[in-house]
C-alpha cells in the first residue's frame, strides 16, 4: 500500500524532477507534476499542471490535497538578481505559504552547496556552519533555508533542505570527485526524506559515498540516507581528461567551485 495519497513535484520537467518522478510512484497513489515547461505524456497515476512558482494563486491550487511536496522548481543556476528574486525568493515563499494553508506535512527541496560555497576545501563542514553563499543563486538558497526553519518553528511545517552537490550520471571534473551525487543515490535520498518519521527542519548534504569529502552528514543521520555510489570509480578517467588544478585556484579550493570564482553576475561587462 502506498504511504501517501498525493505527492507534488515542482520542476518536474527538469533533470532532478524527472528523477524523482521516476522513483516516487511506489510511495504514492497520485503524483501531481508541475513545471513551466511541457511535462510529456502522463501515466494513469499522474496529473500535470503547467504553472510558475512566482504565481501565488497557482501555487495555492497546486498544494491542495497534497501530503508531501518535492520542490525542485525555480532558478537552478546562477542568474541576475531579478531572475533569482522572482523564482527562488518570491516563488519559494509562495510554495511555503501554499503548503501551510493547505496543511501539507513536509517539503523536501533542493537547496545547494552554493549556500556554503566560500568555505575552503580543506575545511570539512557539517550543517551547523554559518552560511557563506557564493552567488545570487547561493544567497537565494540561504533565504530558502531560513524560510524552511521559520515555517517549522512557527507553524510546524517540516522540511528537508538538501544541499545538493553535483548530480550527474558521472562526475565531470576533479571537484566532483568530492561533490558528486549519483542519480541512484539522489533517488534514495528523496525517498528517505519523505518517509523519515520526523524531520523538523533538517539540512542534509546531497552527496554520494565518495572517498573525498567536503561535507559531514552527522547531524542528519535520522533521515536514514545510505548512499551506495562512489566517485572514486571515475578518478582515473577524470584525472586523465583534466589537468591538475593550481593549489590556489578557487575553483578547486572553495566548496562552491566556479560559482565562487565568477564575478558578480549583475555587473555589466566593461
Amino acid at each position: 500500500m502506498a504511504r501517501f495519497n498525493r505527492i507534488l513535484i515542482t520542476g518536474a520537467a527538469g533533470a532532478l524532477g524527472k528523477l524523482a518522478r521516476a522513483s516516487l510512484p511506489p510511495l504514492t497513489t497520485h503524483l501531481r507534476l508541475s513545471d513551466r515547461e511541457p511535462l510529456g505524456d502522463l501515466a494513469n497515476h499522474e496529473e500535470g499542471i503547467i504553472a510558475d512558482v512566482a504565481d501565488a494563486d497557482a501555487m495555492a491550487d497546486l498544494a491542495r490535497d497534497v501530503d508531501m511536496i518535492v520542490h525542485m522548481g525555480g532558478q537552478s543556476i546562477e542568474g541576475t538578481w531579478a531572475d533569482v528574486l522572482n523564482a527562488n525568493i518570491i516563488g519559494f515563499y509562495n510554495v511555503y505559504e501554499a503548503a501551510r494553508k493547505a496543511g501539507v506535512r513536509r517539503i523536501v527541496w533542493a537547496s545547494s552547496n552554493h549556500a556554503i560555497g566560500f568555505y575552503a576545501r580543506e575545511q570539512v563542514i557539517d550543517a551547523s556552519v554559518y552560511p557563506r553563499p557564493d552567488s545570487n543563486y547561493g544567497v537565494s538558497k540561504v533565504f530558502g533555508e531560513g524560510i524552511a526553519q521559520y515555517y517549522w518553528d512557527k507553524f510546524g511545517l517540516e522540511s528537508v533542505s538538501i544541499r545538493i552537490g553535483s548530480c550527474f550520471p558521472e562526475p565531470r571534473d576533479r571537484r566532483m570527485l568530492a561533490t558528486w551525487l549519483s542519480p541512484r543515490d539522489y533517488q534514495h535520498l528523496i525517498e528517505r526524506c519523505l518517509i523519515a518519521p520526523r524531520t523538523a527542519h533538517t539540512v542534509i548534504y546531497g552527496m554520494s559515498d565518495n572517498d573525498m569529502k567536503l561535507w559531514d552528514n552527522r547531524l542528519a543521520t535520522h533521515i536514514g540516507f545510505r548512499p551506495q555510489d562512489n566517485a572514486e570509480a571515475f578518478r582515473n578517467k577524470i584525472e586523465a581528461a583534466t589537468p591538475e588544478p593550481e593549489h590556489d585556484d578557487i575553483v578547486f579550493a572553495a566548496h562552491g567551485g566556479g560559482f565562487a570564482k565568477a564575478g558578480h553576475f549583475d555587473d555589466k561587462p566593461s
